[in-house]
């Protein structure tokens, strides 16, 4: 491996750390998101993650503030647009019909694409706003975490 390519890999590691650390399970592998979505039963919320300021400033913060809500999606995953690009591509395939777009956030409730957060949904928003329409849409198609 290239030195530019592990300092690439050294500079992108928090960004992924911060919603591996909240619980989400990072997607490497095509074979990874194909296992994770054949699993229809629940739900299941797909975070597109990317380098770019609104992920960090407005995607990121505002997943982990929708993670504090009642009701939450069953499964969190991810990948990481430009670095995992084998699992990214194969991911879009599962968002029919919809451009690629970074970051973005897509949930899935048996299988059925229920709500979409693109970037144009969240560059020039907020946190506390995109955590606003996360809720909205755990409080339609989640269930509430178990006491």
């Amino acid at each position: 491996m290239s030195l530019e390519l592990d300092f690439y890999q050294m500079m992108v590691q928090p960004m992924r750390d911060e919603l591996t650390q909240i619980g989400f399970r990072e997607l490497l592998t095509a074979e990874e998101v194909d296992e994770v979505m054949a699993d229809k039963a629940g739900t299941t919320l797909f975070v597109v993650n990317s380098v770019c300021g609104c992920a960090g400033g407005i995607a990121r913060p505002g997943v982990a503030m929708a993670l504090e809500n009642d009701k939450l999606p069953d499964r969190l995953v991810t990948v990481f647009a430009g670095q995992d690009k084998e699992a990214t591509a194969r991911a879009r395939e599962f968002f029919t019909d919809m451009p690629p777009s970074s970051p973005s956030m897509f949930l899935f409730k048996d299988g059925s694409l229920a709500g979409v957060l693109h970037r144009s949904d969240i560059e020039g928003s907020s946190a506390d706003a995109v955590a606003a329409k996360l809720v909205a849409l755990f409080n339609q198609y989640c269930e509430a975490k178990a006491s």
